[in-house]
Formats: C-alpha cells, structure tokens, sequence
C-alpha cells in the first residue's frame, strides 16, 4: 500500500488500535474520520511522530450522507477503503427495542454502505481500488440474543459480495472479514475475560485486511474470510 490513499473508517477504535498501525507500516497515507478527539489522541499516543504525520484526522459522522459525501471529497483520491466502523447489543428478540434494531442497522450496515458507495465513486473515477469490510462470524452463524448484530452483519457480507460482482472486469476489489469476538478492552468488559485469551486479536486481523486491501490481492473479490481466533 506504499503511497496509497486508503480511508480507514473506525481507526481510532479498539480494532483499529491494531490496525491503523499496521496500515501506516505498509507505507500508507491514511484519512481517519473520527467523532471524538479523546480517542484521536488515544491512537496517537500508541503511534510515532512520522506515522502521525501520514495521517489526516478529518470529523465527519458516518451514519450521514452529506457528510461522508464531504469527507471523501477533501481526499486526493480513495485507493483502499477499509470500513471498521461498527458496534454490538444483545437482548433477546421479543423484548429488544424497534430503536435499538434500527440502531444496529445504522451502525454496522447503513454506514458501510456510505462509506462504500462514496469511496467507489473515486475508485471508479481513477480505475482502482480495495475495499475491505468487517462482517462478523455472527453474520453467518447467527446467535440467540444478537438477532440484529446478526441481521446487520449479514447485511455487510451481502453487500460487500454485491459490489464485487459490479466491479468484476475492473481493478477494483471488494472483501469482508469476519472476526469471531474481538479482544478489546470494551469486549472484556462487555463479556468478561475469562475466555479472552481465545478471542483473535486485532492484530491478527489486521493482518488480513492489510493483504486484501494490497495490489497483492487483486484477484480476490467477494471472499468473506473468517478470522475466528482459537475457538
């Protein structure tokens, strides 16, 4: 990704601690959006000054479409997409809220689709282009009490899948991952860490999406790989 124009949506987050580094590693110029300043600076203090350097911070809310829309616009260009941004509640479907099921499709599916349609603009404009998703075991293997995570991710696969078969004959590409449970702070004190030394970790994850989101992976499209971790 050396010289890239890559997007990384959700890079101040608990995945995107371990994979914003790694990005910046492969020689990218990264544009991170970002809600809260707090967590800009929590990123910032994990990395060095001339990662920091390759990075443009730019406010946006996701789950807008004026402002995605802005946001891309004050790009050079989008090379890679990677879209981290995303979130979970449970409760069981007969007593989950209409709000909250709303809000899960929000979250995970309604802004992957923003984020995706506005970076394939450019892409398709400059004749390249990775985008790279994150889906989620559940999105495939739905569980009890996570009916709209589940919903929602299946949703970010399915979409994710539709956009490579529109790019095929291109030198775009578009992947998913599916993470089984994270280990970041806010899971171990969602779930409890006990089990956490089973979870994937960030970096392994990382480590996936790096090599969709590389030219090395151009013939790869509509792959939803899953990154389970020792479970």
């Amino acid at each position: 990704m050396k010289g890239k124009q890559v997007l990384l949506t959700g890079g101040t987050g608990g995945l995107g601690l371990g994979v914003t580094p790694a990005v910046l590693a492969q020689g990218a110029e990264v544009t991170i959006p970002y809600r809260s300043p707090k967590d800009v600076e929590r990123l910032k203090g994990i990395l060095s000054p001339a990662d920091i350097a390759r990075i443009k911070f730019i406010p946006a809310n996701l789950e807008d479409e004026a402002s995605v829309d802005k946001l891309i616009s004050r790009m050079i260009r989008v090379d890679v997409l990677i879209h981290l941004v995303g979130g979970f509640s449970m409760g069981k479907t007969h007593e989950y809220s209409f709000y909250d099921w709303k809000r899960e499709l929000e979250l995970n599916l309604n802004t992957t689709f923003l984020a995706c349609k506005y970076s394939l603009k450019s892409m398709l404009e400059n004749g390249y282009g990775r985008i790279v998703t994150v889906g989620s075991r559940a999105g495939v293997e739905p569980a009890g009490q996570l009916a709209a995570y589940s919903a929602a991710k299946a949703g970010v696969i399915s979409l994710t899948k539709a956009i490579a078969d529109e790019t095929k004959g291109t030198n775009i590409t578009a992947n998913t991952v599916l993470p089984g449970i994270i280990d970041t702070p806010s899971n171990r004190e969602a779930m409890g860490a006990d089990n956490a030394y089973k979870w994937v970790k960030p970096e392994s994850i990382a480590e996936v999406i790096c090599f969709l989101a590389s030219e090395a992976a151009k013939d790869i499209r509509g792959a939803a790989v899953p990154v389970y971790g020792n479970v």
